[in-house]
């Protein structure tokens, strides 16, 4: 046995309870934990031994574990000269049977700890389990052998950075750096405006976008935490930003009202004609700017929710060749573009599988992504569609978290459970968690964090981690010590909605009642007084649980001001809605409007405040346009009251 495993008295004082130690303590889950004889006693200082068959394994090597040990805050003595005199040996040889690229084997022993890695990643990974078993005061840990690897290659995250929140640096670098520790490997950044492209600043200069000094130290930063940050421009669809400003309205699809999918009609384009030589211009230019910036060789094109084709300047060409061609043709000079930058093309999968019959007309190196946010999502149907073609896909599930302030969790959980299950049934390349920010980004970062982790969890491995309690795995694996006790609150807000027995495609009824007028929320169906009653109760019963936390002195920091903004608003949500269900469109109760009034501009002034301590000042107004919006109505209901009031007064 070591000399430094030996329990001395200096370390018996650190003696706690050995619950590092346990299966249920480690984040993800182990795919394989086999428990033997004995404990060992973690040491305060370890000596290594490092065993590679090249040096650059021997650095990555020495380099990962003084990370991980710094982060469990432990310490390492000179690396051992021998393997007899180490207490811990880091094996990077490679073995006679097949190994998993990312895979690792930890021993535990009380004469020695062993891991066993072939590549970088499978050493940061057995590293991060190394770390949480000999966790900062714990001194007794049982002895064990831990084999993993993940179920997903790649395991990505993409933000929406475009709608309407650009985070600050530092709270990038801190997602970054969370979502590293939970074994995500790549990040996105969806992007439509938010990059400063020369020679375009009228689409991006209110928008604090990204520049690219600051997207080259984003990409180092990742590369140093086994992150790829892939490009992400939107191609085609979703181009609003662009097209609402003079140079660029004439490279719009339709100029003229056109119908959406859902039968509403906006004023308004947002997608590009794909017959026009500019499109493609456009594109070009931006390509060429931002991938440089990028060590990544993939770049997502987007090319989703093309609604307004063969609506306008393509509809002649939509009606002779079919609305499925056109677009693929476009995709087609989209994929070109791309291969001249020498990158692989990735693309939103939602138009081709409404036209399955052209899936095998795609080139065999895009990689689709086939997307969906509600619990009971066909991705299975989908997912069988394009492997039969022989295409490389990922499956790409949502947090829930948007048009929602709080998020969906029940439906997030399931929708994120379905999508593991598709992709390893027909061989996924990859699992994308996507998080957007629709109408505003009215959510704060503690709705998307729980489906994040979650979403992480079941990506590495399904199996041993869709049971997992989300709220309690939050507390010990990502929020600090003076937010723990949060998790629960925030695992339940995220389903309050489900008590009005109202359900929405893509959204939550308390979100909805915040988008439509007075007059128009007594037309939701199912709506009732009384569910609305249950959904106060619930509101009042979390904060009432939150409060009686904080005044214990047990909880503090941003996400409580956020659980408590979030609160607000849901219960603001369901006063309007009883306010609309009474008053059925005469909204004339003056002293009731007044007091809504009042808590719409505190709620105002609060999301103001809570957006800057996260993120940049663009993007700020165009989200509180939203609650203005719903400001102005009530001051025009209440002008609308005074006027009828005085009207009846008049002999």
């Amino acid at each position: 046995m070591s000399p430094a495993l030996n329990l001395t008295n200096r370390n018996r004082s650190r003696l706690v309870p050995d619950q590092a130690a346990t299966p249920d303590f480690l984040f993800p889950r182990p795919r394989i934990v086999r428990r033997t004889r004995g404990y060992i006693r973690v040491p305060e200082r370890l000596r290594f031994f490092v065993r590679a068959s090249d040096q650059a394994m021997r650095k990555a090597a020495r380099r990962l574990l003084r990370g991980a040990l710094g982060r469990g805050g432990l310490k390492w003595e000179n690396e051992a000269a021998a393997r007899s005199e180490a207490d811990l040996v880091i094996d990077c040889t490679v073995p006679r049977g097949a190994t998993h690229p990312q895979g690792f084997r930890l021993t535990v022993r009380p004469e020695q700890i062993r891991l066993h890695a072939v590549t970088e990643a499978g050493l940061r990974y057995g590293f991060s389990v190394l770390s949480q078993v000999l966790a900062k005061g714990v001194a007794r840990v049982a002895a064990l052998d831990i084999e993993d690897w993940p179920d997903f290659a790649v395991r990505g995250v993409m933000l929406d950075i475009s709608r309407d929140k650009v985070p600050k640096m530092a709270e990038l670098l801190r997602i970054i750096d969370q979502l590293a520790d939970w074994r995500i490997n790549q990040l996105q950044l969806y992007t439509e405006h938010t990059f400063a492209y020369r020679g375009h600043r009228s689409v991006w200069k209110d928008a604090s976008p990204l520049t690219a000094a600051e997207v080259r130290r984003i990409d180092r930063y990742c590369r140093d935490r086994g992150i790829e940050l892939v490009p992400n421009q939107n191609s085609f669809g979703h181009m609003e930003r662009w097209l609402r400003h003079e140079p660029y309205r004439w490279l719009a699809e339709t100029d003229r009202p056109w119908r959406t999918p859902w039968g509403t009609v906006r004023e308004y384009p947002t997608t590009l004609c794909p017959l026009d030589p500019g499109s493609l211009r456009l594109m070009s230019d931006l390509y060429r700017q931002l991938l440089p910036h990028y060590s990544s060789r993939l770049f997502n094109v987007g090319c989703d929710e093309t609604f307004e084709l063969g609506q306008g300047r393509s509809r002649v060409s939509c009606l002779k060749r079919g609305t499925g061609a056109v677009y693929l043709d476009y995709l087609l000079k989209i994929h070109r573009l791309v291969r001249s930058h020498r990158r692989t093309m990735m693309f939103w999968a939602d138009i081709i599988l409404k036209h399955p019959r052209l899936i095998r007309r795609l080139p065999r190196d895009a990689i689709a992504l086939i997307w969906g946010y509600e619990a009971e999502h066909p991705f299975a149907r989908e997912c069988r569609r394009v492997a039969a073609t022989g295409r490389a896909f990922y499956v790409c599930p949502g947090t829930s978290s948007w048009c929602s302030f709080s998020g969906r969790t029940t439906n997030a959980r399931e929708n994120l459970i379905r999508a593991a299950a598709a992709g390893l049934r027909y061989g996924a390349r990859g699992y994308l968690i996507t998080d957007w920010g629709d109408l505003g980004h009215r959510q704060y970062a503690p709705a998307c964090e729980g489906p994040l982790l979650f979403g992480a969890a079941l990506s590495w491995c399904a199996k041993t981690n869709h049971g997992i309690d989300v709220g309690l795995e939050l507390e010990r694996h990502a929020w600090p010590d003076n937010e723990k006790g949060l998790g629960p609150l925030w695992q339940q807000a995220g389903d309050v909605y489900l008590l009005s027995g109202v359900r929405l495609k893509n959204r939550t009824v308390l979100f909805d009642a915040m988008e439509r007028s007075l007059a128009e929320i007594p037309d939701i169906g199912g709506l009732t007084a009384a569910g609305v009653r249950r959904m106060r109760r619930r509101i009042d019963a979390i904060e009432h649980e939150l409060n009686t936390r904080v005044k214990g002195g047990g909880l503090s920091g941003l996400r409580v001001e956020e659980l408590r903004q979030t609160l607000a608003i849901l219960r603001h949500a369901c006063r309007r809605m009883a306010f609309a269900l009474r008053t059925r469109g005469k909204a004339n109760d003056e002293m009731e409007l007044e007091s809504l009034s009042r808590d719409m501009r505190e709620i105002m002034r609060r999301h103001a405040r809570l957006w800057r301590r996260r993120n940049r000042p663009g993007g700020l107004a165009s989200s509180m346009a939203y609650y203005r919006k719903v400001l102005n109505e009530y001051a025009r209901a209440r002008r609308a009251g005074a006027s009828a009031a005085a009207s009846r007064r008049r002999p």
